[in-house]
């Protein structure tokens, strides 16, 4: 891993941390296109203990043009850990256009200030794909970042600008389908952003993950906890499917910036034959649409582990559809004694999960991928 020194940031740019509070925080976060819910206040303050977070402005000529909320986890007494950034920096300015040494100067920024200065593995998974983000990688690498190939994750990233006859024409012969048949049902479509629906949603969400024995891959309480502190402009939407026997199915997704994001779904028992999740995707599309938003991000696809939730995401987005990459992990540490101490916490915590995959082997119950659908 590499460990160049300070680096100055170009002229005109100066960064500060920890100088936004909440609502100052809440208030930036809308003026970016790439604002995304992991970049949230309420985010890190469901997920961990809010004063492990802080959060560095760029500015040029005095005016913000990036930012970054980064969750901190350090070793006590020593000055060592982990500065983590989850799909941030944020550097696309709403209404401006994009400039990518805006974000060489904000991950500089990011590794002067928690890198070289706090002496902290300085982690970086930015929101940024290889189809379409070679540039991005090339800059990670001069400002002393390695990459991490091994942490890709893959998603589909469904572009809903077109046309609504062309996007539902773009899809899958088989989703078309099963749509129409969904459509002939009567279902009732709720949707709304306060508790109680999300509560309804749980209970199906339950009832599916013990129906399929599935293992969550996140802690769905804690984005119920998130949405209770989020400011009305960036809560995460509930979307449900009712027929006449009860509630069919729901989906809950993340709406920002220029992007939304398919966070959960959930089909109950009694609507596993009612289509129900095929008219939320669509009647959710729509939406997205005419609120001016420009890409659904299906939220991660694993065509070995999980190939029905696959088909499923491939075949909406048919045509409009790219099947990607994340870019992964980046790491750069200029402090040795963290270095040794976060890669001791990465086997030991590996030894946990290897452990834990054993007994669930041994009990029979083995361990699957979380439900999508």
């Amino acid at each position: 891993m590499t460990r160049p020194g300070i680096r100055a940031l170009d002229a005109g740019f100066t960064a500060k941390s920890d100088v936004a509070d909440e609502t100052g925080w809440n208030r930036i976060v809308e003026e970016f296109d790439d604002a995304n819910v992991y970049q949230t206040w309420a985010f890190t303050a469901a997920t961990s203990n809010p004063r492990t977070m802080s959060h560095l402005l760029l500015k040029k000529d005095g005016e913000v043009v990036a930012a970054a909320q980064v969750r901190l986890v350090k070793v006590p007494i020593l000055k060592a850990g982990i500065a983590y950034v989850r799909w941030g920096p944020l550097w696309r300015r709403t209404g401006v256009k994009s400039d990518v040494n805006i974000f060489r100067q904000a991950i500089r920024a990011l590794r002067n200030e928690f890198s070289c200065r706090r002496g902290l593995v300085l982690r970086l998974f930015p929101m940024a794909f290889e189809d379409a983000s070679a540039s991005i990688s090339t800059i990670l690498t001069d400002e002393g970042f390695a990459a991490n190939r091994e942490t890709r994750s893959r998603t589909i990233l469904v572009d809903i600008t077109p046309p609504v006859d062309a996007l539902r024409q773009g899809m899958a012969p088989h989703w078309q389908r099963e749509l129409k048949l969904a459509e002939r049902k009567n279902l009732k479509i709720i949707a709304g952003s306060d508790d109680q629906l999300f509560g309804r949603f749980l209970e199906i969400y339950r009832e599916m993950v013990a129906r399929k024995n599935f293992r969550e891959g996140t802690n769905i309480e804690e984005f119920r906890q998130m949405q209770a502190q989020l400011p009305e402009t960036q809560k995460m939407r509930i979307m449900l499917a009712m027929s006449d026997a009860g509630l069919c199915a729901g989906v809950i997704y993340s709406a920002m910036g220029k992007t939304a994001v398919y966070l959960y779904g959930a089909t109950s028992k009694i609507g596993m034959k009612s289509n129900g999740s095929y008219l939320l995707h669509w009647n959710l599309i729509r939406e997205l649409r005419n609120d001016g938003y420009e890409t659904y991000d299906l939220n991660g696809i694993n065509p070995e582990k999980n190939p029905g939730t696959y088909k499923f995401k491939l075949d909406l987005a048919g045509k409009h559809g790219r099947d990607v990459y994340f870019l992964g992990r980046f790491d750069s540490c200029a402090s040795l004694l963290s270095q040794l101490c976060v890669k001791c916490g990465e086997i030991l915590k590996s030894l946990h999960q290897t452990s834990k995959q054993f007994t669930g082997s041994v009990r029979g119950t083995g361990l699957r991928p979380k439900a999508a659908n």
